[in-house]
């Protein structure tokens, strides 16, 4: 597929086929839980389907997935993936800068000149697979503008099936 970019130029956007409406439940592959959709958004794919990108740009996700449809306009992940990012990044160097001030003897200068260049790159390299994964668990429980979907249950061992 293709669209028109302001340069004027072709951009294809994906070689999915884009249906006219949003695929129903049973016409796709939901999730069995949570933790495969979370999945699903750290790996930068959409949480319903799996089929396609989730972001066209780094941190911007797709207005709709081309394959399932779902809006993923509506998120409001808004700072919540920086401020996971924030906390995780701040907790696995809090050990280091201890031992090289504490251990090793370095200035506070040092390592400061070593631990933001770090903690900077740790944190871009975490924005997008946290987003990812904050876009997923909103949309896993139905959260904001979202709507809550599951996967049809599976009829139970002996039950009588349901005459047409």
């Amino acid at each position: 597929m293709q669209r028109q970019c302001s340069t004027g130029g072709a951009q294809v956007v994906n070689s999915l086929p884009m249906p006219t409406r949003p695929l129903t439940p049973d016409q796709i592959d939901l999730p069995a839980s949570a933790f495969p959709a979370l999945l699903r958004g750290v790996k930068g794919q959409c949480p319903r389907c799996g089929a396609a990108a989730l972001f066209r740009a780094w941190l911007k996700p797709v207005d709709a997935c081309p394959h399932c449809r779902q809006d993923w306009s509506v998120q409001q992940a808004d700072d919540f993936p920086a401020y996971i990012g924030i906390f995780v990044v701040g907790h696995l160097l809090a050990p280091v800068v201890i031992a090289m001030i504490g251990t090793f003897g370095m200035s506070a200068w040092a390592t400061l000149a070593i631990i933001l260049p770090v903690a900077v790159v740790m944190l871009i390299a975490m924005l997008q697979p946290v987003k990812g994964a904050v876009i997923a668990f909103l949309w896993w429980h139905g959260i904001g503008a979202f709507r809550q979907e599951r996967r049809a249950a599976p009829p139970a061992l002996g039950a009588p099936a349901d005459e047409p």
